[in-house]
């Protein structure tokens, strides 16, 4: 329960490091869907920060206050194991609970890993990489924001809640970091452009979450250096598939990344054959 910041980035590779799972409770959803969440997860600890206590029904869990002087995990009630394995869970993510009540999406270690290291591939990160953070950690793609440069050794900088919303602070702060890479859904991609944004040299722009239109991929392929379009639903690990988008004409959802197969079924769930929507 954190604001975006860098003791978030510092407390959520604690936990993986520690072998626990992280439930992101973000501090701008209502207090009803907080408290279902947290009753839902069973959760044994709260790690939250000065400002944000009090806002959340905490129950019996054991709350620790990161600005707080000391080591407070160590108080914890609550020991995590020495480490982590594959199969050991690596965090909970709510869905939206547009069809029903909310459900929490479990993925592990494994799947996490297997994700990030197909990325690293294509579209590709490196060492020299920047990427501008704009993605709230209750969404899945936020994953990518924060693991991938850092798991290659790149940089990564947080945009703040209200930069992230606000097109024109968004264009600003993309002038000022330049950074190399930007994932980001059509709804802030169009904010961005709507804003006047003229583009980003040598910018990897990632765009998924929702289908991307043609008259977006036309507005933002002479803004950027690559362009790609991701796709993939949170209980399949963040993006499942891939691919380089080159003309407004042939968009696609790629193909799958590593380890990840597509089976293209019809209304009864049965293969259809090539050609075959």
């Amino acid at each position: 329960h954190l604001e975006r910041s860098i003791e978030l980035v510092v407390a959520v590779l604690a936990i993986l490091e520690a072998g626990g799972a992280y439930v992101p409770l973000d501090p701008a959803f209502p207090a009803e869907r907080l408290a279902f969440m947290l009753e839902d997860a069973q959760a044994a600890v709260v790690v939250t920060e000065r400002a944000l206590v009090g806002r959340l029904a905490t129950g019996a869990a054991t709350v620790v206050v990161l600005d707080d002087a000391g080591p407070a995990i160590a108080s914890a009630e609550a020991s995590p194991r020495q480490g982590a394995g594959a199969a050991d869970l690596a965090y909970v993510l709510y869905t939206s609970g547009s069809t029903g009540q909310p459900k929490g999406v479990e993925i592990p270690h494994r799947a996490l890993t297997n994700f990030l290291c197909a990325m690293q591939r294509e579209p590709g990160c490196t060492a020299r990489d920047v990427v501008l953070a704009v993605t709230t950690l209750s969404f899945d793609i936020a994953g990518l924001e924060l693991y991938l440069p850092l798991i290659t050794g790149g940089h990564v900088v947080l945009a703040s809640r209200e930069t992230a919303m606000d097109g024109r602070a968004l264009a600003a702060e993309l002038a000022r970091v330049r950074p190399t890479i930007l994932q980001a859904t059509p709804a802030t991609w169009r904010l961005l452009i709507e804003a006047g944004w003229a583009g980003t040299p040598g910018l990897t722009a990632l765009c998924g979450g929702e289908a991307l239109p043609p008259d977006l991929a036309e507005a933002l392929l002479p803004r950027v250096d690559a362009l790609w379009n991701l796709y993939g639903p949170t209980e399949t690990t963040i993006w499942s598939s891939v691919a380089r988008i080159t003309g407004a004409a042939d968009i696609t959802i790629g193909r799958p990344i590593a380890n990840t197969t597509f089976y293209v079924v019809d209304a009864a769930l049965q293969p259809v054959p090539v050609g075959v929507p």
